[in-house]
């Protein structure tokens, strides 16, 4: 009889090899040999016979010597699934595992001990069923302010109904940063190194307080050295006096103290009482608390930086400051040849995808 090694045995075949050795026919080794199986393998179907008889050579199910946790009926695949998803909506340390994340082999694990010995293959399969992936957490900028609603709503009004001898402004700080060589992104030839050295000697430092007007799509800026509110009374001043044509301006901005301080709030008051029509009338429209995605002029901070500040390397503050004049002069030229309304987002009665939304965030994370 000749039986490739490869092959299963039948259990007519492992009928005959166990009733040929217990007959005492042929030895356990010869019976091996002529079935071509291992004498382990032979001894085993021997014993097997011997304690059950041709059941157990049939019916896996009905071996004698089996555990009554293996003779426990195998789950379905929904219990299986339904039993994954239960620990996997619970940390690791509920188990005693020192991780924040699980990890295949911990699950694997901890379904055994849980009384669920699945494979491998179908643990994977399970995992993939669940819809479970592997994500990396994207930061979001959120808001709690309270009235965040109320404040957003205004805004939409404001912009909605503004009238052309009127002025909407977006106002905050760029800054301070240092002047020294900056990293960034650019192109390098083969071979060459770009690094930055860790520590550098600063040549300066400055804040930009600048406001975009939203309609015009214009930016008035100047240079502080400090965030306070007396430079924000600077800059109502100079906006009010440079659109001294219009019936109203709109200053907006976030709620840092120096924004929403009573001092401001108080000079901005007695600029209205002594305007007597020959300067605009002032009014403020905050943003919500924690709501600088929606401060339009946070995209022409990125913008600058992307443009003026990273992979650059000025020799003094003059020449850092020369630089982003020029660039806040050719945007400014570039939209009163090109007029178009600065927020895309922030327009309520723009069409399409020019709706205010309060997922917009004007503020690029990767040039700040």
């Amino acid at each position: 009889m000749h039986i490739h090694r490869n092959a299963r045995l039948t259990p007519v075949l492992r009928k005959e090899l166990a009733l040929r050795v217990l007959r005492n026919l042929i030895p356990l080794s010869t019976a091996a040999a002529e079935f071509n199986v291992s004498t382990k393998t032979a001894a085993k179907w021997v014993r097997r016979f011997q304690q059950g008889g041709c059941a157990c050579l049939f019916d896996r199910s009905s071996r004698p010597h089996r555990s009554p946790r293996q003779l426990s009926p195998q789950r379905s695949d929904d219990d299986c699934k339904a039993f994954l998803v239960s620990v996997l909506h619970r940390p690791p340390s509920e188990f005693g595992i020192n991780r924040s994340s699980w990890r295949i082999v911990d699950l694997h694990r901890v379904l055994r001990e849980k009384g669920l010995p699945l494979s491998g293959a179908r643990l994977r399969r399970a995992m993939r069923s669940t819809g479970f992936k592997w994500r990396k957490a994207r930061v979001v900028l959120t808001s709690r302010d309270p009235e965040y609603a109320r404040k957003v709503c205004a805004i939409k009004e404001i912009l909605a109904a503004l009238k052309s001898d009127e002025a909407f402004f977006s106002i905050d700080e760029y800054g301070p940063f240092s002047i020294k060589k900056k990293g960034g992104r650019k192109r390098v030839g083969p071979g060459e190194s770009y690094v930055i050295p860790q520590w550098q000697k600063s040549k300066g430092w400055l804040i930009l307080t600048a406001a975009l007007e939203l309609a015009s799509n214009q930016v008035t800026h100047f240079y502080s050295i400090r965030k306070n509110t007396d430079e924000m009374i600077r800059m109502a001043n100079l906006l009010r006096s440079q659109y001294a044509d219009r019936q109203k301006i709109y200053l907006s901005w976030d709620a840092a103290s120096w924004h929403i301080s009573r001092k401001l709030k108080g000079h901005l008051q007695k600029l209205n009482q002594s305007s007597h029509g020959e300067y605009p009338i002032v009014k403020i429209a905050p943003l919500p608390a924690g709501a600088q995605f929606l401060n339009v002029i946070e995209s022409v901070f990125s913008g600058l930086a992307r443009a003026v500040v990273h992979n650059s390397d000025y020799q003094s503050l003059k020449a850092a400051t020369s630089a982003i004049d020029r660039y806040l002069e050719a945007r400014n030229s570039y939209f009163r040849a090109e007029p178009r309304r600065a927020g895309q987002k922030i327009w309520q009665l723009e069409r399409g995808r020019c709706e205010f939304s309060e997922a917009n965030n004007c503020r690029d994370p990767l040039y700040r």
